[in-house]
């Protein structure tokens, strides 16, 4: 059997350390998102994540970033050399300045830009977190090229940290545009601008108005607009605070349903007033296989007591 590699990180030994091997502990963020899953026990440990970044690759486009620093000032920083990550700040509906990069892995909740930017697990290349023993683990690798086995990372995104601690992220960055702007189109259906507008990366719908991102070169968003109804520019609409998923085929729907409701074109999210009173059921075997995973990385239930992610 092959050793696994010895992790000599100062900060992420102090992280390990402070977390240890019993007792219930949770990792304490930006607090953003922290009614998603349920509220963690109260008698719970807290503990917070190392900051700071410990290496940007421009070049290879990536970045090794400590899981307790803001989304936002990661990319102030990528900014300088002209690069993001599909994480969401709070420069778009949604998201927060306050929001940590751990957090939002954690949460697994992409920005309301995932058309176009993809979901935030595909950004997660590796990450250093530690398990209910304590120990330090690396899921993932460096680059696409060298992971094999199973993608552990895709395990621990979206798992609300039920699953282990997650100390420091290497991402995948990418270019920013050259060009980006929100239009309200006046008089368009949403499957127009979702089949018309090719540098949209958001497309919203709230049953009566259509708002897309455009993100490019500017002649190609300015030829997008030139295709598409009449619009002009303003700032994206506020979203509610409740999220519900719906197919594509079922959004017509919604306007008889929901109240008031942010549809995203072409996602399958909808951010509505209220709590879904249907929520699309966790099929059994699922919530089994979750169940297994959880006992599997966290067998007594160390990890944010009391929140869950569906049925685990």
């Amino acid at each position: 059997m092959i050793a696994p590699p010895v992790i000599d990180d100062t900060a992420l030994l102090a992280f390990a350390a402070e977390i240890g091997s019993a007792g219930p502990v949770m990792v304490r963020g930006g607090g953003t998102q922290w009614d998603v899953g349920g509220a963690p026990d109260s008698d719970i440990r807290e503990v917070s994540a190392p900051t700071g970044i410990v290496e940007f690759r421009p070049d290879e486009m990536t970045v090794c970033v400590r899981a307790g620093t803001t989304v936002a000032a990661l990319h102030a920083v990528l900014a300088e050399h002209g690069q993001r990550t599909a994480l969401p700040d709070g420069s778009v509906p949604g998201g927060s300045p306050a929001s940590t990069v751990g957090g939002t892995i954690a949460v697994g909740r992409s920005p309301v830009t995932r058309l176009g930017d993809g979901h935030i697990r595909d950004a997660v290349l590796q990450l250093h977190y530690v398990a209910a023993d304590g120990q330090l683990v690396t899921a993932g690798g460096p680059t696409v090229k060298n992971v094999t086995g199973f993608d552990m990372c895709r395990v621990l995104v979206g798992s609300l940290g039920t699953l282990g601690c997650i100390g420091d992220a290497i991402l995948r960055t990418r270019p920013r545009p050259e060009h980006e702007q929100w239009a309200k189109f006046a008089d368009a259906e949403p499957e127009t601008v979702l089949n018309t507008a090719k540098t949209a990366t958001a497309i919203l719908w709230d049953g009566s108005s259509v708002w897309a991102r455009l993100c490019g070169h500017r002649v190609d968003v300015e030829d997008d607009l030139v295709r598409l109804p009449a619009s002009y520019e303003v700032p994206p609409p506020d979203l509610p605070p409740f999220r519900w998923s719906r197919r594509p085929k079922d959004l017509h729907r919604l306007p008889n349903e929901t109240g008031r409701f942010i549809a995203e074109i072409g996602v399958g999210v909808v951010h509505c007033e209220r709590p879904d009173p249907n929520p699309p059921p966790v099929p059994a075997s699922v919530a089994a296989l979750n169940r297994r995973v959880r006992e599997l990385f966290d067998p007594n239930r160390r990890f944010n007591p009391g929140r869950s992610v569906g049925q685990l």
